[in-house]
């Protein structure tokens, strides 16, 4: 039988840190599983052939035990520990802990105390009030459950950006280990384009050998790689980033003038007019280079022509950080490290947020300790 390709092994990577964190286990240990399943969805080489140059452990977040566990899962398609977790709480379960806010405790209550072992169950039981009933199951948390539950319907199959950022940037690295002869790697999609949320994860790369212009290949269900040649950079890149109304607009524009963009560049019959550079294509096309954050609706050609573009905030224009936590909560660095970072970024402001006592859970900071932790007044 054929090893599992590395999307299924994620997948049931993923379900065994799930089902770690229903076991009311180590917490770190359960989101080290996902995290790796995540990070195992990124590989641009065939898993069979990283674990058989034994480079799992190239991947980041893949110990030595997560390791053995990927071999295992490609191999055999489970795994004891999972097998015997899996005899705990249906798979159905799982789903509820997608929710914001729903930790795994209260999963586990829901499902030994009223017998809940679905999201479609837990949702008519939220509307019911019967979570009421449970201790520590109140009604601000049933209507966290019911807000959650339309969160997660409007957000399918997406990731925000910046857990999207972490996970194209380890796809890079994988595709740049691969392929070691490739030049610029650029994201592409809703990414580029600034999307809060992201569901077409994308890599542009340009490999200099390429004879065909472009080759799109599908790594996994979401995750597509474009490579192209140096002429074709321009044009792939383009298409790749969207949207389509952005790119319907341009074809309109480009017919207007006796023009066809298409996936071999902007042409006028056969000869290539510009495919190369995205300002090229643009100014071709009597366009000021539109940046990837205002390809969304096609009005922005219009706009465009008209030399009426809105100006982009950039991160030269932040001024400061209104809410951030330090170590005497849930942060990591002291008051100080965090106010010196300010300066040194040419910051004017910063303002700090820490939990207060009344979060627990978070560490928050206690009154008595609070004149103690104010450094001395610079004054």
């Amino acid at each position: 039988m054929a090893g599992l390709d590395a999307s299924a092994v994620a997948s049931l990577l993923k379900e065994f840190g799930q089902r770690t964190e229903l076991r009311g286990g180590n917490p770190y240990r359960a989101r080290a599983y996902t995290r790796a399943a995540e990070n195992l969805r990124t590989l641009t080489l065939p898993l069979e052939t990283v674990i058989a140059q034994e480079r799992l452990r190239e991947i980041p977040g893949v110990g030595e035990a997560i390791a053995d566990i990927i071999t295992r899962l490609h191999r055999t398609g489970t795994h004891p520990a999972l097998e015997a977790m899996r005899k705990e709480m249906p798979e159905s379960a799982l789903e509820m802990l997608s929710i914001p806010g729903l930790r795994a405790e209260k999963v586990i209550k829901l499902y030994r105390e009223l017998g809940i072992s679905s999201l479609e169950e837990l949702e008519e039981a939220a509307r019911q009030s019967r979570l009421q009933s449970i201790k520590g199951l109140g009604p601000a948390l049933q209507n966290k459950i019911l807000e959650g539950i339309e969160i997660k319907r409007r957000g399918q199959g997406q990731r925000h950006i910046h857990r999207t950022a972490q996970w194209l940037a380890t796809a890079e690295a994988n595709l740049r280990a691969s392929h070691p002869d490739l030049k610029r790697v650029t994201p592409a999609g809703e990414f580029r384009r600034g999307c809060e949320l992201v569901s077409d994860l994308c890599l542009v790369a340009e490999a200099p050998g390429l004879k065909t212009g472009a080759q799109k290949i599908q790594a996994s269900e979401q995750f597509t790689i474009y490579l192209t040649d140096t002429s074709c950079y321009g044009i792939t890149l383009l298409l790749a980033t969207g949207s389509h109304a952005h790119l319907e607009s341009l074809r309109a524009l480009a017919k207007t003038r006796d023009l066809v963009l298409d996936e071999s560049g902007l042409r006028r019959g056969r000869k290539i007019i510009a495919s190369k550079d995205e300002n090229v294509i643009y100014a071709a096309l009597d366009l000021p280079f539109i940046e990837p954050e205002l390809r969304e609706s096609g009005n922005e050609i219009s706009l465009a022509l008209k030399g009426r573009l809105p100006e982009l905030v950039t991160d030269r224009d932040i001024q400061g950080i209104l809410h951030a936590h330090t170590e005497l909560s849930d942060g990591t660095d002291t008051l100080e490290k965090m106010a010196a970072a300010t300066r040194s970024r040419g910051y004017t402001y910063f303002g700090v947020a820490d939990h207060s006592q009344s979060a627990g859970y978070a560490g928050g900071l206690k009154m008595k300790k609070l004149p103690n932790s104010m450094p001395p007044s610079s004054d």
